[in-house]
């Protein structure tokens, strides 16, 4: 299968055509009339904010803290871009370990009493570029991502050291897990919720709106939910895989009063994937009859069931969670149905579908769980494959209903001014669109600052832009 670029789909009707010929499902308006009367410039009220549009920034990773897990200029650069974007709700911003074994490389940020400091300065720089570009800041809405990698750990340099919840049959090898030493205990779990509540802690100080307890990607959080082969109070049953979100919540607004609490959930999971034969990715064989280990999923490996997603959104409405970000699957064992791109990672495999229909997945995932949970405020995640046709689908998802924001997680590095261009009713910039080469994830894979390579000249011009190109030049080889 060779996908047709989305670039070359220039008209409604081709890319329409195009969506029915490879079975992606989209809702698109093709009379989208942008700027003031869209219906991504309409207001939202959050709790006591009304935030002014209904873009969202993602969190966006850039492997480029300090050994340390301070912010560097890199940091600061990326942040101060979210700022000038226009989007009024920063989910995260960005992914921020609540100790140094818990990141997934050794240059991911760490909250803690020596970075807290220049963590902060992130949002305030944030806010600075927001308020210089657009006249006010009183309707953003700004929270940190808190993690633990869990099985994709790697805190000092490029040596794994998996922590794990349970032994899985198809991750452990390709993980590195070879032995008990590396599943957590009861007693390590509780210390570690009791650094989720040191971390909001900080965060609350910094002056972050949220927390987002990370539970999606295939990290820890996420990890728990999947758990069933786990014995005593944080495996087995729902409610014990919940445990840790819910005792974790429980601190959380014990240390921090007032501070606001968002999920990143990954709401649909498959069974890993793996390069066949001919290079194109196709389900791990698994033979334990249903593959039970996805959370989200209907037992095949390669489908989807909301049972359990729908409960644990149930739960979230009964803490009092009201911010909800969906998204899919893992980068790390089956990419393609988490971020979309029509170039997989270098070390990916070929794509087994077109992307568009992992992106008109993701979309009907979180329209029936919205359908489900109207009280609730989703981000939906997934747009920026769409590239030019990004505004005419979120335009028609949140005119219908069918998510309250629409995030932006690889198109903020290569164009952040899209939705501040989209609400003043501009041309968008055709050479500034996220194309999805995938450089933002093949440089930190080896061991190189992410970023847009082809498209922002900051890196462009850099010296990793080489080191990149000798990466893949090298991969092309094999």
């Amino acid at each position: 299968m060779t996908p047709k670029r989305v670039a070359q789909l220039r008209t409604y009707a081709q890319f329409k055509s195009y969506c029915e010929a490879v079975g992606a499902d989209l809702p698109v308006d093709v009379n989208a009339v942008f700027g003031a009367e869209s219906p991504l410039a309409q207001p939202y009220v959050y709790r006591d904010i009304e935030l002014s549009n209904r873009f969202a920034v993602l969190p966006m990773e850039g492997w480029d803290g300090d050994a340390d897990g301070a912010p560097t200029e890199l940091t600061r650069r990326r942040w101060r871009r979210f700022g000038q974007s226009g989007a009024k709700l920063i989910w995260g911003g960005e992914a921020v370990a609540v100790r140094h074994d818990g990141r997934a490389n050794a240059r991911q940020l760490v909250i803690n009493e020596a970075t807290v400091a220049g963590i902060a300065a992130l949002r305030a720089g944030l806010i600075n570029a927001h308020l210089e570009k657009f006249g006010a800041d009183d309707d953003l809405l700004i929270g940190l991502q808190l993690t633990h990698s869990g099985r994709f750990c790697r805190p000092n340099r490029a040596k794994l050291e998996p922590v794990v919840l349970y032994r899985h049959p198809l991750l452990d090898d390709k993980f590195q897990v070879h032995d008990d030493s590396c599943v957590m205990t009861d007693a390590e779990v509780e210390e570690l919720i009791e650094d989720f509540g040191e971390a909001a802690a900080l965060a609350q100080k910094a002056g972050f709106d949220f927390i987002d307890i990370k539970h999606c990607h295939g990290y820890l959080g996420h990890e728990f939910l999947s758990a069933i082969d786990r014995p005593g109070k944080y495996g087995g049953s729902f409610e014990n895989r919940s445990r840790f979100l819910r005792d974790t919540v429980e601190l959380v607004r014990a240390r921090a009063p007032g501070l606001d609490i968002g999920v990143r959930l990954s709401a649909v999971d498959w069974i890993p994937f793996q390069a066949g034969a001919d290079q194109v990715g196709e389900p791990a064989p698994f033979n334990g009859g249903k593959y039970p280990y996805a959370f989200g999923g209907d037992g095949s490996g390669i489908g989807y069931n909301l049972s359990e997603p729908r409960k644990f959104l149930a739960l979230l409405q009964a803490l009092d969670i009201q911010l909800v970000c969906i998204t899919a699957g893992s980068p790390y064992y089956n990419f393609h149905i988490q971020r979309p791109a029509l170039f997989p990672p270098s070390d990916g495999y070929t794509l087994p579908e077109d992307p568009l229909v992992g992106v008109a997945r993701q979309i009907k995932v979180t329209a029936e769980l919205k359908a489900s949970f109207p009280d609730l405020t989703f981000v939906g995640s997934g747009y920026s494959y769409l590239q030019d046709w990004l505004p005419n689908v979120a335009q028609a998802t949140v005119g219908a209903g069918m998510t309250d924001f629409v995030g932006l997680g690889r198109m903020a590095l290569s164009y952040p001014e899209l939705p501040a261009d989209l609400l003043a009713g501009k041309t968008l910039l055709r050479k500034r669109i996220c194309r999805t080469f995938s450089d933002c994830t093949t440089a930190p894979r080896h061991g190189i600052v992410s970023g847009c390579y082809p498209l922002d000249e900051f890196y462009k011009s850099s010296a990793e832009y080489e080191r990149l190109a000798a990466v893949k030049r090298e991969a092309a080889l094999r």
